[in-house]
């Protein structure tokens, strides 16, 4: 059967209801033409539809999760498939996209922090999630722009919230035990979340890492922690603090560099250097400043 358009929109709408990613395909060129605009889904183990032969199902379905980064939501792209065997063999051209819910922003702890980065991160279209073990911060009513407000234990933190590549999670507990315990669960995941961030200061991080290194984690493991986490932006308060962690979301995402606009187009020094002597500054880099430095500055998390 070859579901409709309608009843393809339809499932994907389900599939980002319950949280899950979804790829759609259909054959935009083919030899045999009878194949053409014939429409598929895969969601999980469930799929539905063909895209015409059984061979050519199986080799999309094998390909589609390879074929897009884990840790995006969103994405599309045309690509030749060779299906059947022998003299039967054929290729077919095959648009498939991705459809995810929108990438999670876990925050960990409730506190001052919490709030401002839970409006900037939902600003950005992320789906927050804040967790806390304090049923007077863990409450709705503190974080309005939150999609979910949970209780949890720190002894699982997880319990009740499923985690995966695409996701984000940021530590901004109370104590340093509450944070270690998040980061041995989440850096023993089969399939961590693509950023784990945790706040605090050089001694609280580097005590952190060596209980890491103590308890038979790999450094490789450890790089995965950006911690102290977010852009040295110089800022001290909890909303500048908030800012800088979505700062480096963004440029997490982008893959950008940091630097400020104005030093990487240079555009007084490249068309009026000349003018008054001088000649061209040269330009400043990420390391002009120091390097990406210790992250933002707070003390202690309190409530």
């Amino acid at each position: 059967m070859n579901p409709s358009p309608a009843r393809i929109a339809a499932r994907v709408l389900e599939a980002l209801k319950e949280g899950e990613r979804i790829y759609t395909a259909v054959v935009t060129d083919a030899a045999d033409t009878s194949m053409i605009g014939r429409r598929w889904w895969l969601s999980g183990r469930l799929h539905g539809g063909t895209l015409g032969s059984p061979s050519l199902d199986g080799e999309v379905a094998a390909a589609v999760t390879a074929l897009f980064p884990p840790r995006e939501s969103r994405g599309a792209l045309s690509r030749d498939f060779e299906y059947g065997e022998g003299a039967g063999a054929a290729t077919a051209k095959v648009y498939i996209e991705l459809h995810g819910p929108p990438a999670r922003m876990v925050i960990v702890g409730a506190g001052h922090i919490a709030i401002p980065l839970c409006r900037v991160c939902a600003m950005l279209g992320l789906r927050v999630v804040v967790l806390d073990d304090r049923p007077e911060f863990a409450a709705p009513g503190r974080f309005p722009e939150a999609a979910a407000v949970r209780m949890i234990d720190f002894r699982d933190p997880f319990a009740d919230t499923r985690l995966d590549p695409h996701d984000h999670v940021v530590l901004v507990t109370r104590g340093h035990s509450f944070d270690y315990e998040c980061l041995v669960r989440l850096l023993r995941m089969p399939g961590p979340p693509g950023y784990i961030g945790m706040i605090g200061s050089r001694r609280r991080v580097r005590a952190t890492h060596e209980q890491l290194a103590r308890d038979g984690f790999t450094s490789d493991q450890m790089k995965l922690v950006r911690a102290p986490v977010g852009l040295d932006l110089g800022g001290q308060t909890p909303v500048e603090i908030a800012v800088s962690v979505a700062a480096e979301v963004i440029m997490f995402h982008s893959r950008g560099t940091g630097i400020p606009l104005v030093d990487k187009e240079r555009v007084v020094e490249r068309f009026f250097g000349g003018r008054g002597g001088g000649g061209p500054a040269p330009a400043r880099t990420r390391e002009s400043y120091g390097g990406p430095g210790p992250g933002p500055r707070t003390k202690k998390e309190q409530p």
